[in-house]
């Protein structure tokens, strides 16, 4: 089977890879061939006989940066006209699931892992490269965010999932909105009960309990990701709730 994505992972600990990747569904993605995962040590382009990556920051302050020189030759031996670099960073674009979904077609990814202070800023200039982020805070390295990244597009791949269409309800890929609550056996646990929509066997008022409760608790907790169309709908759905409920 040919690989449906091709990943590049720059860094100078390649040895941290696979990782947490190497198990569970992504783990089965990387064993069957739907994702091959490549890791280049950035080192192996340092030029001086210490393979330093890394300098002390113009101007003065707290820590080192990583030298462009090191990090564009690597960048370099790896890239396709097609690819998409990304330079992992927390001033960078945040990670969204539809920048997941967008990577998981990209047929080829480089992912840069930056140590220390960060990377000199000129890589990103001369190598073309996107930055990206995986939230508002600071990690030791780029590694963990890398594969965090890998883990979200990775089981965005066709038949990584058990259903190919299992992620379409999740959190932040339904419209943008948080996924409804789940349930399962028993029905009652600890004096909570299953809600008795869900144990109807009437799919139109499940679904539209779920679309509901995704709506409702979207509005709880992540308001800003809600839309004017969004705020119209909740308000249809509740005044038909209210219509039904018993006096």
């Amino acid at each position: 089977m040919s690989a449906a994505l091709d990943v590049h992972v720059l860094t100078i600990f390649p040895r941290m890879f696979p990782g947490a990747l190497g198990d569970s569904i992504t783990g089965r993605a990387l064993a069957d061939g739907r994702v091959r995962l490549n890791t280049v040590d950035i080192r192996d382009f340092a030029s001086d006989r210490h393979r330093s990556t890394d300098d002390y920051p113009y101007g003065g302050g707290p820590g080192m940066v990583m030298r462009p020189e090191p990090v564009v030759a690597a960048i370099e031996s790896v890239r396709r006209e097609a690819s998409r670099v990304l330079l992992m960073s927390p001033a960078g674009r945040p990670l969204t699931q539809k920048l997941a979904g967008e990577l998981s077609t990209a047929g080829h990814v480089v992912l840069v892992c930056g140590r220390y202070e960060g990377i000199d800023e000129r890589v990103g200039l001369v190598a073309g490269a996107e930055e990206l982020s995986i939230g508002d805070f600071v990690l030791t390295s780029g590694e963990l965010a890398a594969m965090v990244v890998l883990d979200a597009v990775i089981r965005l791949l066709p038949g990584v999932l058990s259903s190919s269409d299992a992620w379409r309800d999740e959190s932040h890929a339904a419209g943008g909105l948080l996924e409804y609550p789940q349930y399962t056996r028993p029905v009652e646990f600890r004096g909570l009960r299953v809600p008795d929509v869900l144990l109807s066997g009437h799919h139109a008022q499940v679904a539209a309990w779920r679309r509901h409760q995704a709506l409702k608790r979207t509005r709880e907790r992540r308001p800003d990701l809600l839309t004017p169309e969004h705020l119209a709908e909740l308000e249809r759905l509740e005044a038909r709730l209210d219509q039904v409920r018993p006096a």
